[in-house]
């Protein structure tokens, strides 16, 4: 049988095969189709129990089978698989434009909706009806045929732009890698790091040092490498991958220009004034003017700190490191080592305290202690032999969800790190159907018998992406299209992700969650008072980075007024004289590797971080003022943020947590921009 069209239990990883794709793809399209036209041609009042469940349970069964192909094209990726992924990526778009403009599914929506049956539906299926007819009006449904027939044609395109974008990426990362075989060159560079470098040399049959883009490799090298050449050469080819200065089959330029232009024909098909506008439709935030004031606001405030923090940075390099100028590819490390040199401590002496093995538990402990929880190892069909299966099971033993974790970098993942749904939590005919995630990350492997070490930062990464996937599996929603993300406005799906890299600062957490690798003692409390008073080190210029990728992604998409001629460089760079306090070289493409807007659902939503910032960092100081480890508000966190899901708007969900409307201050008390 085959794998992808088995829904009985998980994912059957070990029997996939490319060639799987296709046929199951055949047979899943033909049954949605028959259901559709047979649905659409129902001349009975429509219901949810005849209508909306019978379609919702269809789509599940196509979207959980692509999901499954999607999870292994990021993370198995093999020629053959990226032929069967690409070659029916078009068909699945289609069908879905399909279905958003279908007239007779759309009359039937509009029908009970305005039946007496919608008054008696819960709040959730109402919110589900009330989103689908609005999915159908961005959908294109109410567009004259020949105008439907260009959206379809427009929306399958920009998926086949976007799918290209990202393999481009990740195809010219893959292909560059740097040799160094004298020994002076990689003086300053961490120990595992180097240990990795010489073990891929050897891979390929040679001696010395191999270097690549991944950011296990090329994260080091800019933050401790001595050889300023050494982080030139690595910085030069990260900041242009897939641009026009590397392989031509490679470049960006052209696939970016066409998903741009496509992006405003679709608004204006819609009747839309820019694609921001359309992107704005579902979200929380009302319009571009209203997130650009957002962002330019946050600058204004985090401006005076990014410029104090710029200016030490390049009195501590003239002064102590011997860089009269300092450039783009200096900054990483002249910052290490002036966190060095204020706080007596290194990113690398701190790393050494956190090993896989007790980062995991501790915060599965974490999320016990808080929700009342058990997370224990469990079995299934994996893709890798690196990846691992977890359950979760509530105090009495009932299973709540399960989830996979694939933490190590390897050339066929995409880069990152990212939380995707492999099943969604719903009621089905025998019971509940258990949510089950993918967690996602791109951390260094074991070296040389040691467990992996992971660096604070990316212990912080774990906790957000661990966050993204609590909101999917603690979801006690039993509808698809409102169980844990889904239904969630784009801007408020960050708030558990960032909710959880709080619980990283707190001392009452990461005492439990670190083991030196070599002495097995715990995390220092003095190391820790260090940590503490550098956590908002360049907190401004960290601040101003990040609206300044927010404002030229809402710039970029609310193109109005911008004149023809304009490039995706030109807005960048005025964006950057807007905002920035450090311009990159002109070289620089970093446009051409922004996944997020062009390969992922941040169009026009980047701004999203910092908006749920404000949320998670306010939702946290409740935590805060009870105590971090309250399970009384852990208990209410997961009843009135993580269980509701989508099934009412975000706004209130938060201000039924935390008894009011949502204030900027924690988010700027915490990034060190007002008194404690």
């Amino acid at each position: 049988m085959n794998p992808l069209l088995d829904f009985s239990g998980l994912p059957r990883f070990a029997d996939f095969r490319p060639d799987h794709v296709t046929p199951a793809v055949n047979e899943l399209l033909a049954v949605n189709r028959a259901l559709v036209e047979r649905l659409a041609a129902d001349a009975r009042e429509p219901d949810w129990e005849g209508f909306v469940q019978p379609l919702e349970d269809a789509n599940e069964r196509l979207y959980r089978a692509w999901g499954q192909v999607s999870h292994m094209n990021a993370v198995m990726n093999s020629p053959a698989l990226r032929e069967a992924y690409n070659g029916n990526l078009p068909r699945i778009s289609q069908y879905g434009t399909e279905l958003s403009q279908h007239e007779g599914l759309f009359r039937k929506y509009k029908a009970l909706r305005a039946s007496a049956a919608f008054a008696a539906l819960g709040a959730p299926r109402q919110r589900i009806v009330d989103n689908r007819l609005r999915d159908f009006r961005l959908g294109g449904a109410e567009l004259p045929e020949e105008r439907k027939q260009r959206f379809k044609a427009v929306s399958e395109r920009l998926a086949e732009l976007s799918s290209r974008f990202s393999d481009n990426v990740l195809d010219a990362t893959n292909a560059w890698a740097h040799m160094v075989t004298d020994g002076a060159e990689v003086a300053g560079i961490p120990a595992d790091t180097l240990d990795a470098a010489r073990e891929a040399a050897r891979t390929d049959g040679r001696e010395g040092w191999k270097f690549t883009l991944h950011m296990p490799s090329y994260l080091p090298v800019m933050q401790y490498a001595e050889h300023r050449p050494l982080r030139e050469t690595l910085y030069r080819a990260y900041v242009t991958r897939a641009s026009e200065f590397g392989d031509p089959k490679l470049d960006n330029t052209a696939v970016i220009a066409e998903i741009l232009a496509l992006r405003r024909e679709l608004a204006t098909l819609l009747g839309f004034e820019s694609y921001a506008h359309v992107s704005l439709e579902p979200k929380m935030a009302r319009s571009p003017a209203q997130v650009a004031e957002f962002l330019r606001d946050l600058a204004a405030r985090a401006r005076p700190h990014a410029l104090r923090d710029l200016e030490d940075l390049r009195a501590f390099a003239r002064d102590r490191l011997g860089l009269a100028q300092l450039e783009s590819w200096d900054i990483p490390y002249a910052s290490e080592r002036l966190r060095q040199a204020r706080y007596a401590f290194s990113e690398q002496e701190v790393k050494q305290y956190f090993p896989e093995d007790r980062v995991v538990q501790g915060m599965f402990q974490l999320v016990e202690s808080l929700y009342g929880l058990r997370i224990e190892a469990d079995t299934a069909p994996l893709w890798h032999p690196d990846v691992r299966f977890f359950r979760i099971a509530d105090a009495k033993g009932r299973l709540v969800g399960q989830f996979y974790l694939d933490l190590y970098a390897r050339p066929s993942k995409r880069g990152g790190a990212w939380m995707d749904d492999a099943m969604a939590r719903r009621r089905v005919a025998s019971g509940i159907q258990t949510p089950v995630a993918y967690l996602n990350c791109n951390f260094s492997p074991p070296v040389g018998g040691r467990p992996a070490l992971f660096t604070h930062e990316e212990v912080i990464t774990l906790f957000h992406e661990f966050g993204h996937g609590l909101h999917h599996l603690l979801t006690r929603a039993e509808d698809l299209a409102v169980s844990g993300i889904n239904g969630v406005e784009w801007d408020a799906v960050e708030l558990p992700s960032q909710f959880m890299e709080n619980f990283c600062w707190e001392w009452a957490v990461l005492a439990n969650m670190t083991r030196h690798v070599d002495s097995g003692e715990p995390l220092p409390r003095p190391l820790f008072d260090k940590m503490i008073a550098a956590k908002n080190f360049q907190s401004g210029l960290q601040m101003l980075r990040q609206v300044e990728f927010a404002l030229f992604d809402m710039l970029l998409h609310d193109n109005r007024g911008e004149p023809a001629e304009s490039t995706v460089l030109d807005v960048l760079g005025r964006v950057r004289q807007e905002v920035a306090v450090v311009v990159p070289p002109q070289w620089n493409r970093f446009p051409h590797s922004f996944s997020h807007i062009f390969a992922g659902g941040y169009a026009a939503g980047y701004y999203s971080y910092k908006w749920a910032e404000v949320l998670s960092a306010d939702a946290y100081a409740l935590f805060e003022e009870n105590g971090v480890l309250d399970a009384t508000t852990g208990e209410r966190f997961w009843r009135e943020v993580l269980a509701v899901g989508g099934s009412r708007p975000a706004l209130e969900s938060f201000k039924a947590f935390r008894g009011r409307e949502p204030s900027i201050d924690a988010l700027l008390r915490h990034n060190g921009m007002v008194a404690a």
